[in-house]
């Protein structure tokens, strides 16, 4: 069944726990989907597992665009969220519209996604008025790495506590479908989830979050540069692929493949003819 905006909400009435994982090529997102999966994120962390940058700071627009258009071509029946990637919805409400629709006009997501709470809420209202699904991002927030001195938890203080609490119900309020956590203490988590009648989708937020999302490179072991601590890994499937290519090279030099079952044939008397000629 096709997932929506709409169906995200009422899953949160019903009691029923939201699935997400990341997805940023049409391989992925055909097998994430077919799996039964919720919602993909094609998330601007593309940009450290996919691209190989330090951070998220470097992903663009085009670069968003790009990877949405081949996971839309993959996943059929899951919601496909876009991550408004760094400045692109930080300098006008002008531009955040046009950048927002771009990723839903030429890359074919069904609704974007934003980090931040009070700061970005002009921003969060206009795109919605624009007829643009937004799902929020509170919590640690990776575009703001520098500013909050690395990656780390959020949500530890009182005063940051409260915080959290009242940017999930301004962005509530704003009309926001969904409310990513990431990176805040369970309790707090809870708190929040309480407090609002939209969906959480948690990542390093515990277990009372109204669903989960992981990077797929993370929960699969596709990424080694860092495992953060919130991720489980389902397998590990780095040392398979490593393990099959370096079994590969070995086949190859010893001349154990092609074998003949992987060549195509033809008639030996053509052949035959062939080698007169020359």
């Amino acid at each position: 069944m096709k997932r929506t905006v709409s169906s995200f909400k009422e899953a949160k009435q019903k009691g029923q726990r939201l699935t997400m994982l990341t997805a940023y090529d049409y391989s992925m997102a055909k097998l994430i989907d077919e799996a039964g999966i919720d919602g993909i994120l094609v998330g601007d962390s593309l940009g450290m597992v996919a691209l190989g940058y330090e951070n998220t700071l470097s992903v663009t627009v085009d670069d968003m665009v790009h990877h949405i258009k081949a996971v839309a071509r993959g996943a059929k029946n899951a919601l496909i969220v876009g991550d408004m990637p760094f400045l692109s919805y930080h300098i006008s409400i002008e531009e955040s519209i046009k950048n927002a629709g771009r990723l839903i006009q030429e890359g074919g997501c069904h609704a974007v996604k934003l980090e931040g709470g009070i700061e970005v809420l002009d921003k969060v209202k206009a795109i919605i008025k624009a007829q643009i699904p937004v799902m929020g991002h509170i919590g640690l927030t990776p575009q703001s790495v520098n500013m909050l001195g690395g990656f780390k938890v959020q949500g530890k203080t009182k005063e940051s506590i409260k915080k959290l609490i009242d940017d999930a119900k301004y962005l509530e309020d704003a009309g926001v479908f969904a409310i990513v956590l990431e990176a805040v203490p369970d309790e707090v988590a809870k708190l929040i989830t309480e407090s609002i009648s939209i969906p959480t989708i948690g990542i390093g937020a515990g277990k009372y979050c109204d669903g989960q999302i992981l990077v797929v490179n993370d929960m699969l072991g596709l990424f080694s540069d860092f495992v953060p601590k919130f991720v489980k890994k389902y397998r590990n499937l780095g040392d398979e692929i490593k393990g099959a290519i370096k079994e590969y090279i070995e086949e190859v030099r010893r001349g154990d493949f092609p074998e003949d079952s992987h060549s195509f044939k033809i008639d030996k008397d053509i052949v035959e003819e062939i080698k007169r000629l020359y």
